[in-house]
Order: structure tokens, then C-alpha cells, then sequence
């Protein structure tokens, strides 16, 4: 029987998780197929980055992921790294909201109140804020459409207080975007299924959401990452998947579709053959590589956001007023440039020698993108001069590591799930074994990618059956 050659273009993530998958089929069903991946750059893992630096650990990229999303626990365990999975710590977490800092109101999913109390006495909110939140519990459904923006939908049963003070800067910050502009069906549809069945959101959210058990215990983290870092994931899957499939500092500079598969002409020269194809790259690199498809210069007008990682360490005694937590985010009518601070050496202490402390702050929102561009020193200045408004730090960093991560955050707009719909059909249509999946299209997340790899080895699969 003939092999078929099925070549997966990024080494993100997504697409090593696809090669893991893909073997693991071929082995278990000892198909006639054999696996190449091709990364454009020096380093496999996409924004997964880890750097130890003085016993510090420190993530460049994403530092965890939800622990209730499977996909990414069910890799660890097949890798053989359940022992290594490490819960965060918890404590309290702060907004900061007029230039103070406010504990989170309890019993908030995602900024929603689910308790009304903690909300009536939070200093977030005036009182003409919290009595408009209230109009949730009496306003009737919104009218029904095929998609509306997150800011749109979520001013209408709370107004702008509740929105701005609290929604906004914990579900944008998850996706660096523009709530007014971001997707409600691609980013949290479950919010307009609520509405639908319950009509008040609270009310829904109260009826669904598990009643925590009582417990005098502490309660456990809802993230999990790795004892080593979340590179010991990356690490894992590449000496996991078969010597030889992998290929880095080679991009893809063109697709041509041949009487039979595809041609992927590369930048170092070489060709690869491919029966089947699946593109785990960014949306914004596809018209490049299929220039001569139309449909999919859509992908030129789909936003994508730069965002700035900031880790700063220092010595316990340089925090003049410690706090008591575990972060906090930014309210957007703040004057702060940062948009959040994670106190690392709480949240995950083993990242933190004793007697030392590491801060992570993040910069770039949607209308401050030229931040990014700043000098190391410039970005440094910025975020010491916010952190002194709450923490007194009276010395530089000892060290300061700064990630730049530049158009990596693919904005999911209104109407995101039916463009990306109607650009599938068209590359069913025209290009026949081609699949688009990452995190440009179906949920950025570790977890949704990872998803997102094994659901296109079964794509991929059962296009080479037939």
C-alpha cells in the first residue's frame, strides 16, 4: 500500500499536539502514513517560553491553563507527566479601579455577580452603578442575532460600570482585545445560551454554576502548570514524536496544489510532498502561502494585537507595602499603562527562590499598541512607575526579562465564526486535505489548542480513508 505524507506547517502548540496525535493513530492502527512537520523559526512551542534565570523561573508566554479544560491534562498524562503538574496558589486578587486598589467582589464568575451582597458593598461601583447592574434581574432578553460584540452585549443587562470596572478588564485581558469589538459567540457564547434560558444572567448563572462543597481546607488553585515550566510540555511532545519528523528555520513560503496533494515549496529550498496538509500558522500567513486563492485574503483584514510580557525580580525588601494576594487586573478608565500584575512568587511559588520577590506586568492594550515598540529601559520605567502607585517599591529590579510578543493575539471580531466557516468551505471546496486549525480560529488557549490538533488528526484521517 502506498504511504501518504501528511505535513502539518507550525511548530506552535497546536500543531505539535497534532503530530503527537497523528503518530499515535498511525502506530495504533499501523496506517501507511508518515508525519512531517515543518516551524519557521529556531524554537518549537509557539509563545510557550520558559527561562530560568538565578532560581528564578519565569514564563515568557502563557504561564498556565485552566485546569477544568481537559484536553491539556489528558496530554500530560499520556506524556507521563502527571507527577510534574503543580496547582496555582490562591489568595485574594484586587481590581484596580481610580487609582485604588478593590479586593474582587466574591462569588463573581468571570465579573458577573452571582452573589448580590458583596457586590452592594463593594467600593467598585457607585450607587447609580450597582443599581443599574440590578436592571439584569428585571430587563427582557436582547433581540435575537447571529452576533454581537461582548461590550455590546453585556452594557445592555449591566450598564457601563459594571462593564468597564470589572467585565471588561477580566475578559479582555484573556484575549488582549477590545471588548466593543470582540466576538460574543467566538469568545463566550455560553453568556447568550444563558440569556436565552434564563433571561437574567445572574439568575442563570446562579442555577448552573456547582454549589462549592463546604470545606475548612484551603481551596485549590484553578490553574495548573508544570513543576519545570510549561516548556517541559514543548520538550516532552518533541522527544515524544519520531526522530525525523520535525524540521525548524523553515518556513513555507508557497502551497501548489498538484493532479495529486500539494507541493509546499519551503524557504531553504527543499519541496515537501504532501497528500494532506494541515496549517496550525497564523491566519495572517495564509494568503501569503495560497497567494492565488482569493478567499483567503479575508484574513488580511482580521486584527491581530501586540502584547508585552514584563517579569521584574527583586529582593523581598524592596517592597515597601506588600499585599496580601495574588494579582490584580486594570480598571480601562484607569490612567495605569499596565493592564495587569501577577505576583508570581505567590501565585506559583516555587518560580521564586526564598526571600525574593517576581512581579509579572503586562502592557499593550488595544489603544496603547505602541508601547510594545519601547526600549527594555523604556517598558521598565512605565510599569516601575505604576507598581509604585500601590507598592512603594523603593530600588530598581534586580534583573528584568521583557517578552514582546508582536501580532500574536488574533482578535476575534463580530462575525469571526462565520468568516472563519465560510474560508473552510472554500478551501474544502478548492483545496481538498488542507486544514486550517490553531489559535487563530476555534479558542487561544493551551487546552483549545491542543483540542484543536487532535480534532484535525481526525479531519485528516478520514479525508485519507476516502
Amino acid at each position: 500500500m502506498e504511504t501518504k505524507t501528511i505535513v502539518i506547517v507550525g511548530g506552535g502548540i497546536t500543531g505539535l499536539s497534532a503530530a503527537y496525535y497523528l503518530q499515535k493513530e498511525i502506530k495504533r492502527h499501523n496506517l501507511p502514513h508518515k508525519v512531517k512537520l515543518v516551524e519557521a523559526s529556531d524554537h518549537l512551542g509557539g509563545k510557550i517560553k520558559t527561562v530560568k534565570r538565578d532560581g528564578f523561573t519565569i514564563e515568557r508566554g502563557p504561564d498556565s491553563f485552566l485546569a477544568r479544560k481537559k484536553p491539556a491534562v489528558k496530554l500530560a498524562e499520556e506524556l507521563g507527566m502527571t507527577d510534574q503538574l503543580v496547582r496555582n496558589g490562591t489568595g485574594q486578587s484586587y481590581i484596580l479601579v481610580r487609582n485604588k486598589l478593590h479586593k474582587m467582589p466574591s462569588g463573581a464568575f468571570m465579573g458577573i455577580p452571582t452573589q448580590v451582597r458583596p457586590f452592594l458593598f463593594s467600593g467598585i461601583f457607585s450607587p447609580v452603578g450597582k443599581l443599574r447592574a440590578g436592571f439584569d434581574f428585571i430587563l427582557p432578553r436582547s433581540k435575537e442575532v447571529s452576533d454581537q460584540s461582548l461590550g455590546q452585549f453585556f452594557r445592555h443587562r449591566f450598564g457601563d460600570e459594571l462593564v468597564e470596572n470589572l467585565i471588561e478588564p477580566l475578559l479582555s485581558g484573556i484575549y488582549a482585545g477590545d471588548i466593543d469589538e470582540m466576538s460574543l459567540m467566538a469568545t463566550f457564547p455560553n453568556f447568550y445560551q444563558l440569556e436565552r434560558e434564563h433571561r437574567s444572567l445572574i439568575k442563570g448563572l446562579q442555577k448552573t454554576i456547582p454549589k462549592a462543597k463546604k470545606s475548612t481546607g484551603k481551596k485549590p488553585g484553578m490553574f495548573y502548570s508544570f513543576k519545570n515550566g510549561l516548556e517541559s510540555l514543548v520538550e516532552s511532545l518533541e522527544q515524544t514524536i519520531e526522530d525525523g519528523t520535525i524540521s525548524i528555520n523553515a518556513a513555507v513560503d508557497h502551497v501548489e496544489k498538484k493532479k495529486h496533494g500539494y507541493h509546499l515549496l519551503l524557504s531553504n529550498g527543499e519541496v515537501y510532498k504532501a497528500d494532506a496538509v494541515i496549517m496550525a500558522t497564523p491566519h495572517y500567513t495564509l494568503p501569503k502561502m495560497f497567494s492565488q486563492y482569493e478567499f483567503f485574503k479575508v484574513f488580511k483584514e482580521v486584527p491581530a494585537t501586540s502584547v508585552a510580557n514584563v517579569a521584574l525580580a527583586f529582593d523581598k525588601s524592596a517592597i515597601k507595602k506588600a499585599i496580601d494576594g495574588t494579582g490584580f487586573v486594570v480598571s480601562r478608565n484607569s490612567d495605569h499603562r499596565i493592564t495587569a500584575c501577577t505576583w508570581t512568587h505567590k501565585k506559583w511559588p516555587a518560580t521564586t527562590p526564598e526571600g525574593k520577590v517576581l512581579l509579572r506586568c503586562y502592557v499593550g492594550r488595544p489603544d496603547d499598541q505602541e508601547v510594545v515598540n519601547l526600549s527594555d529601559d523604556e517598558i521598565v520605567e512605565i510599569v516601575l512607575k505604576d507598581l509604585n502607585k500601590t507598592m512603594n517599591i523603593t530600588v530598581e529590579p534586580e534583573f528584568s526579562v521583557i517578552t514582546r510578543w508582536k501580532n500574536a493575539m488574533p482578535q476575534y471580531t463580530v462575525g469571526h465564526k462565520e468568516r472563519i466557516a465560510k474560508v473552510r468551505d472554500k478551501a474544502s471546496e478548492h483545496l481538498p486535505g488542507v486544514f486550517l486549525t490553531g489559535s487563530s480560529f476555534e479558542g487561544i488557549g493551551l487546552p483549545d489548542c491542543i483540542d484543536q490538533g487532535e480534532k484535525a488528526v481526525a479531519e485528516v484521517l478520514d479525508f485519507l480513508k476516502g
